[in-house]
């Protein structure tokens, strides 16, 4: 462990292809048809030992196909004539939950896997009844998780892989507690995977207490931020002169799909209603709203429906959207770890993708932070470039 919270990889074996790491035929025809052609530098290396049974913490951020990494494990693990659950995913939040499932369903289409969310904001007994039948993967997040455990209506006996993802989100959104109560109610034998932007003391501790001769994983930063992602910085010297730049963006470039960051629910709110006003079509999500209506926008904006999605940094973790090409940073993050997890969305898996930074006269300083934080140029924003 070095002292900046960066681990040091003990684990050099790689895979470079998905058809080499032996996997289900039909878990294989899963992974083609997700649109997945060649493994990410996390998946190369994590699938295996994961497959293998070893316990692995994983340093990766949003962006570097995480999820696939352990939802593929775990298709690969499971007994599929046994209806119980083997695999339990924990997840900071309901809507990284809800993509987590579809991510395991997708890739598990011609397999008939069961997978269910249990999350808060849901109706208990409904999740009761649907736990009973029998779930062969459950993802969650820890408190509705422990409260099942608690009611007997999750079954533990079956359990073989516990995943902790985005770990470090989840203790700083005070979770440890129900995360400790879970790991304890857990089989002895059990495999456990943890994935983590950073390695704060409270992962160490973790890791250490629960985990077994971990093999360890780091993604780089640089490996997830510049690939395939062309990124530019627009002076807009003042903030009241944002607006009129958006406007002129949208003149300029055919726009197939975008998502634009504002750091406030109330900014996105503001430039909702002035994009609308000028005629554009445009969907916003934030965390003031209904879960299900958060849900319904997130279904509109994969299915090409709604093509501009106005958010705050709620939308920044975990939520995968294939065809974004575009993200524009309306307002640059305050907090430089979030830079990655924006405009991680628009390159994932090497796919293209601009992000684009409005910058102020009072932005400049923190530019510059990003760019030495992540050892990348921010380029300003030719005229002829094509989005």
């Amino acid at each position: 462990m070095e002292p900046n919270g960066v681990i040091e990889s003990n684990w050099t074996e790689m895979v470079e292809q998905f058809d080499q790491m032996n996997l289900r035929d039909p878990l294989l025809r899963g992974i083609y048809g997700y649109g997945f052609e060649q493994p990410s530098a996390i998946q190369q290396r994590a699938i295996k030992p994961c497959i293998s049974g070893r316990d692995i913490i994983a340093q990766a951020q949003s962006g570097t196909g995480k999820t696939a990494t352990f939802a593929i494990s775990i298709l690969q693990r499971i007994d599929l004539d046994l209806k119980e659950c083997q695999a339990l995913i924990l997840a900071p939040t309901r809507e990284l939950a809800q993509q987590t499932q579809k991510v395991v369903l997708a890739l598990g289409d011609y397999m008939n896997v069961t997978c269910h969310v249990c999350v808060g904001g849901t109706d208990v007994n409904d999740g009761i009844k649907r736990l009973e039948q029998g779930v062969q993967i459950v993802v969650g997040t820890p408190g509705r998780v422990f409260d099942m455990i608690n009611r007997r209506a999750l079954r533990i006996k079956h359990i073989k892989m516990l995943v902790l993802d985005e770990a470090d989100e989840m203790l700083s959104q005070g979770f440890k507690e129900q995360i400790y109560d879970i790991f304890t109610t857990m089989p002895e034998s059990i495999q456990v995977v943890l994935l983590s932007a950073t390695m704060p003391r409270e992962i160490l501790d973790v890791t250490t207490k629960f985990m077994n001769d971990p093999i360890k994983i780091l993604v780089k930063k640089e490996e997830v931020t510049l690939e395939g992602i062309q990124q530019f910085y627009v002076n807009v010297e003042r903030e009241d002169c944002k607006f009129d730049t958006l406007c002129d963006l949208y003149e300029r470039f055919t726009i197939v799909q975008a998502v634009i960051f504002c750091n406030t629910r109330r900014k996105v709110n503001w430039l909702t209603q002035q994009m609308r006003s000028r005629d554009f079509t445009v969907s916003q999500i934030h965390g003031d709203m209904e879960s299900k209506e958060r849900e319904l926008l997130m279904k509109q904006f994969r299915s090409g429906s709604s093509r501009v999605l106005i958010a705050t940094d709620l939308l920044a973790r975990g939520i995968d959207v294939h065809q974004v090409s575009l993200v524009i940073n309306y307002d640059l993050p305050s907090d430089r770890e979030k830079y990655i997890h924006r405009i991680g969305r628009s390159g994932r898996f090497g796919r293209k993708g601009v992000a684009v930074n409005f910058i102020t006269n009072e932005d400049r300083s923190t530019l510059r932070d990003i760019e030495q934080f992540y050892n990348t140029q921010v380029e300003e924003m030719p005229m002829d470039i094509q989005i």
